[in-house]
């Protein structure tokens, strides 16, 4: 349980590391039942993510962007792939002036000797998720058409100034709990 003695003003202080899986939906959709009950009214959540599963990152978008608590999401290091998803589900969003983030289309590997069929019904699965995460990126952020562009063919990767330019984040800064607050691990 969250000891509410320890949080500062109904804010809570999270860190949630590793790959976008069905582990971290677990582990998100218990935190949020425990921030809940203990009156989070705001949870600072620094993200460290190289990425993972689409559905699981559109999962946790959707769960977290409703959440009844405000979200203030940092990235202290690395957001990228999907992760850059889960990250825009803040209402708040920051990075540290060293972070970066990275963004792509959607990729799989198809077994050796793979029929048509299947490798028709790869293609469209991930043009499908590409669809989901690219109407997800521009409801949030607003990347030049040169950014564009490079996200068509290739990685994107977004510096923090190009995060500020583009309304990525709000501010530069850096996930820093006050002194005496308890900071868990999702």
């Amino acid at each position: 349980m969250i000891d509410n003695k320890h949080t500062h003003r109904g804010d809570g202080y999270f860190t949630l590391a590793g790959d976008i899986n069905s582990d971290m939906v677990r582990r998100v959709f218990d935190a949020l039942g425990k921030m809940t009950a203990d009156g989070i009214g705001t949870a600072h959540i620094l993200l460290q993510s190289n990425g993972g599963y689409v559905s699981d990152g559109i999962c946790l978008y959707n769960t977290l962007r409703n959440a009844p608590l405000e979200l203030v999401m940092y990235n202290g290091g690395a957001v990228a792939s999907i992760a850059v998803t889960v990250f825009l589900a803040g209402q708040r969003r920051i990075a540290s002036d060293t972070a970066r983030f990275m963004i792509h289309k959607s990729h799989a590997t198809a077994a050796v000797g793979a029929r048509p069929e299947a490798l028709q019904i790869i293609a469209e699965g991930l043009m499908a998720d590409d669809r989901r995460t690219e109407a997800i990126l521009r409801r949030h952020i607003h990347l030049t058409q040169r950014m564009w562009d490079v996200h068509a063919h290739s990685d994107l990767h977004l510096n923090p100034q190009d995060a500020l330019d583009t309304l990525l984040i709000e501010r530069l800064g850096d996930f820093s709990p006050p002194r005496g607050s308890l900071v868990f691990n999702i």
